[in-house]
């Protein structure tokens, strides 16, 4: 089922969530082959867009296809964000721009980012306002449920970003101090959708296509954004939606995984040279073959690959073995 964000028609309920070297335009391609409705951005400094910090600006690096997408930032100053998202709009012209308040990493939270935004409902009204007096497209907001149990203010937070023009809430419901411990509390993504106006997206702890049609079921919300589950296993977006549609998905094989895990690589070595994409290859590799038998073995063997042909004789070679044991 299809729904907007602003003006931005979303074809289905089932969306990628960024993730730090992760969601680039190489696993865009992917994710959007198999289905993903919206495409997220890992989060970008606002700080490298402005000074032009070399490698930031590579990271915005997306094309017409993989469409559409969202970017988001991460910052702590209003005047700084919103300088970021006009002059990445300049860049790339993404659909939407989401601010990053939920990641907890101690790197980010140094900074007085993510998360710690939700310390002052009142700034992230000011924040919100500021960008999107800054570039015409919609801006969202991902946040956490707050940052401990005892100072949940998830609800504040996300009516100041209404109110502040905000075109949907991006919600994860664990605090800070959860991390990616305990469950995720889906009751909380029920709450907030039932008080607020604009789309709420769910997010945590989607595992399966039944994952997805429960927390859609149990909250309401408008659509579910998967993340972890997605790594090395980029189907997942097609069988949540065959499931949503029809009630069934077919189970992906192996030879679809070797075969999507090497079409993987060929966009990595066109979007960051050999060298850049044998590395980042090397992770995907060992998510695409989790659960295969003999993995361990071939994911030794990963980590002494250099070369695209040697990573390509070994993706290879352990696809005949799983094809014929």
């Amino acid at each position: 089922m299809s729904f907007k964000i602003g003006d931005v028609l979303i074809e289905n309920q089932v969306l990628l969530a960024p993730m730090a070297g992760v969601t680039n335009a190489a696993f865009f391609y992917i994710a959007k082959k198999y289905g993903a409705g919206l495409l997220s951005s890992e989060m970008i400094s606002d700080k490298g867009i402005i000074h032009n910090n070399k490698n930031t600006l590579n990271l915005l690096k997306f094309d017409t296809y993989v469409r559409p997408f969202s970017l988001q930032l991460f910052g702590s100053k209003k005047e700084e964000l919103s300088e970021a998202a006009l002059k990445a709009y300049e860049i790339v012209k993404p659909d939407i721009i989401d601010i990053n308040m939920g990641c907890s990493v101690p790197k980010i939270l140094r900074s007085s980012s993510g998360v710690s935004l939700m310390k002052d409902p009142d700034y992230v009204y000011e924040i919100v306002k500021a960008v999107k007096e800054k570039v015409p497209c919609p801006v969202t907001i991902k946040i956490r449920s707050g940052l401990t149990h005892e100072t949940m203010n998830y609800l504040e937070v996300a009516r100041s970003a209404e109110k502040a023009g905000a075109g949907a809430i991006i919600f994860h419901p664990r605090t800070k101090s959860d991390l990616f411990k305990n469950s995720a509390d889906w009751a909380l993504i029920k709450i907030l959708k039932d008080n607020l106006k604009i789309p709420v997206i769910g997010s945590g702890d989607i595992k399966t296509p039944a994952d997805a049609k429960r927390m859609l079921d149990e909250t309401g919300c408008d659509a579910v954004m998967i993340g972890r589950a997605a790594l090395g296993n980029p189907f997942i977006f097609k069988e949540v939606n065959d499931f949503l549609q029809k009630g069934e998905y077919e189970e992906i094989t192996d030879r679809e995984k070797f075969d999507t895990m090497k079409e993987h690589f060929s966009y990595l070595l066109k979007l960051k040279g050999e060298k850049a994409a044998v590395l980042e290859m090397r992770s995907h590799a060992a998510w695409y073959v989790k659960g295969m038998t003999n993995s361990s073995n071939f994911k030794a063997k990963l980590n002494l690959v250099k070369t695209k042909k040697e990573l390509l004789n070994l993706i290879d070679s352990y696809q005949e073995e799983i094809v014929n044991y």
